[in-house]
């Protein structure tokens, strides 16, 4: 599968930085099954971002996609440089993963030209889950309990990337803080009841 989604016609694949995290990312991680199962595996190093279409899922002028986390970022035609420091992903008052965002240059490293293409690239946080609340101790242990037995490094060998185009520099964010979780939560909660969904043949 690759490029178009498998949802029914009128859904729009629009998640939050907690969405992607939480519902997609962390269940790649831990060998779980998506669901809906629509963003697609990629090389980054294979790929150009203009040639993400038809590949990568896309949503709008966006384009998801999982990849393995790699230091470097290099493609057929340049490189990924990240700017800015990185940003705290949170969920029900816990850090649950990262934000990076990175910039792409055409041509070689330190004498690439900028474009205008941008990446968000997430990533879960490294070891257990981390609640600044004493009242979540109880489930960040339980967390961290279930975790055993599951390696941290290949929970972090895998990342989930949002990639568009931007018109301006500073258009870096399509989320703000501190918002709650959208619809999706309420859809990707209630599948996680079924093993299976399947929609009806027409």
């Amino acid at each position: 599968m690759a490029g178009a989604s498998n949802l029914p016609p009128g859904f729009r694949f629009f998640p939050s930085d907690e969405e992607l995290i939480v519902h997609f990312l962390r269940r790649k991680a831990s060998l779980l099954p998506c669901r809906p199962d629509i963003v697609p595996t990629l090389l980054l190093n294979l790929c150009d971002p203009w040639e993400l279409n038809g590949k990568a899922l896309q949503s709008g002028n966006q384009w998801y996609f999982f990849s393995h986390a790699t230091q470097s970022r290099t493609s057929p035609n340049g490189h990924w440089n990240p700017i800015g420091a990185d940003e705290i992903v949170r969920s029900g008052g816990c850090n649950v993963g990262l934000k990076k965002t990175l910039i792409f240059f055409t041509g070689e490293s330190f004498e690439g030209i900028k474009t205008n293409w941008v990446m968000h690239e997430y990533h879960l946080m490294d070891g257990s889950i981390s609640c600044s609340s004493s009242s979540n101790s109880s489930s960040s242990s339980k967390r961290s309990q279930k975790k055993k037995g599951h390696s941290d490094t290949e929970s972090n060998s895998w990342v989930i990337c949002r990639v568009f185009e931007s018109s301006y520099d500073s258009q870096v964010s399509f989320h703000e803080e501190g918002t709650e979780l959208s619809c999706l939560d309420e859809v990707f909660l209630s599948l996680d009841d079924y093993d299976e969904v399947s929609l009806p043949n027409n």
